[in-house]
């Protein structure tokens, strides 16, 4: 597990990539540019879906950073099969 040194800059990147990709994601979805450019990659309108998929990952890998932050545990999530006897 990582320090809470690494969780922080691990914690900082993530926000500034996620500031890039709602503004990338506003700029589409205002129709002011049809195409908008995050380092190498480039997103045109008919990315909107992947753009939106791709925010609400960065926010979960946030709040499971923030989580670690504060000494608990990020959460899992498991399955539970009943069976009849």
């Amino acid at each position: 597990m990582a320090d809470k040194v690494e969780i922080r800059a691990r914690l900082e990147f993530r926000r500034a990539a996620l500031t890039q990709l709602r503004e990338a994601y506003l700029a589409l979805l205002e129709g002011g540019v049809k195409s908008y450019h995050i380092d190498n990659r480039q997103l045109t309108n008919f990315d909107l879906p992947d753009l939106k998929k791709a925010i609400e990952d960065m926010e979960k890998e946030i709040d499971e950073l923030e989580t670690l932050l504060q000494g608990r545990k990020s959460r899992r999530s498991f399955a539970v099969i009943p069976t009849d006897w």
